[in-house]
């Protein structure tokens, strides 16, 4: 669903000296933020761009020195977090951290697209805390931006640091995709946030994920590496991309137990990257079951019979998501020093798909 915009009104002046004359669309790509020129030349053939109090028609009307050029932007409303009663499950909590068994379907944090309804929302009424904007200066006794005592989350990295990024993210170190299931952790201050994500940069943090895996991988147990990026083709997508163009990734992998042409596999992070666990699994050859994006949701491996399609398809219909189940978190306490280690049970839905296709495939080997 696509969300209502709000118009906001940006006034430019080419200076006296100016000498350039460019093409008004290119002109304002220049000098709009996170604007493209297409963006630019829709929003004049709407009419929303006037040169000199008269509203232009053509994208190649030429800029000339002292244009005062008034553009009628149309933006997304600003974010906010406002904290909900939403349930949560938290496997420990302390005055410094708080581990969450974040369920599938909840997205972390309020950004565009997804403005209620995440971990976020969920946190701030846990903890008490008031509504956070992006658009205004926090209230004192609520959000405090050098002090998080009075939000009772962190407040490193709470509010967007560049206007591409528009996420409110208070006491998130890390995060879940939307539709992976598993423990992350949360920082009530500032000192703690710093000392986990510290962690988090040297790789020291234990975390062991679960999933079912297309196929079954050969040789049972690897190391996967390769550069993740934005995929070139689709900007929604990651992808594996040369090591200039992206950002070092590794993951472990280990076969538990081999299931009706797929596993289900254990895998390590040694980094943590934007589905890196996905992309690499596609990487692999074994997508992770279920995984639309990733070419998961679809017969991967084994017989095409009407049959086994029909099969496939009431598990996909169970699973609405991918079958990844981020299972065990580890790492040192912020406050104490010492190591401590938290266990999620597989959820429902994923359980529910690893015992049919285990069930399958023992008749099949009989």
């Amino acid at each position: 669903m696509s969300e209502e915009r709000v118009e906001q009104i940006v006034t430019l002046e080419a200076p006296a000296g100016y000498a350039e004359r460019l093409r008004i669309d290119r002109y304002l790509a220049r000098f709009l933020p996170n604007v493209s020129r297409t963006k630019v030349r829709q929003g004049i053939e709407e009419g929303r761009v006037a040169v000199n109090g008269v509203a232009i028609a053509k994208p190649s009307h030429v800029v000339q020195a002292g244009d005062v050029i008034v553009c009628t932007l149309m933006r997304p409303p600003p974010i906010e977090a406002r904290p909900e009663p939403i349930p949560l499950d938290i496997a420990y909590e302390d005055d410094a951290v708080i581990v969450v068994n974040k369920p599938a379907g909840m997205v972390t944090h309020p950004a565009y697209g997804h403005r209620a309804g995440t971990l976020v929302n969920a946190l701030l009424h846990h903890v008490g805390a008031g509504p956070i904007s992006m658009d205004a200066e926090p209230d004192s006794e609520s959000f405090a931006p050098d002090d998080s005592e009075g939000l009772g989350l962190s407040v490193l990295h709470a509010l967007p640091d560049r206007p591409d990024n528009p996420a409110i993210r208070p006491g998130i170190v890390h995060r879940l995709d939307k539709n992976t299931s598993g423990l992350l952790v949360v920082a009530k201050d500032d000192v703690s946030h710093r000392r986990l994500a510290a962690q988090f940069a040297e790789h020291t943090i234990a975390r062991r994920y679960l999933a079912v895996l297309w196929g079954v991988p050969d040789p049972p147990a690897g190391r996967i590496e390769g550069a993740i990026g934005r995929d070139p083709r689709d900007r929604k997508r990651m992808a594996i991309v040369a090591s200039d163009k992206g950002k070092r990734a590794v993951t472990q992998y280990e076969t538990l137990e081999r299931l009706d042409h797929a596993v289900l596999a254990a895998l390590r992070l040694e980094t943590g990257r934007t589905h890196q666990i996905r992309v690499h699994a596609q990487h692999l050859g074994h997508p992770v079951f279920g995984d639309e994006t990733y070419g998961g949701r679809a017969v991967r491996f084994g017989p095409v019979s009407g049959s086994r399609r029909a099969f496939v398809q009431n598990l996909f219909a169970r699973l609405d998501r991918q079958a990844l189940h981020a299972e065990t978190l580890g790492f040192v306490h912020p406050r104490t020093g010492e190591n401590v280690s938290f266990r999620a049970d597989m959820p429902a839905d994923m359980a529910h798909v690893v015992e049919r296709l285990r069930r399958a495939g023992r008749a099949n080997a009989g």
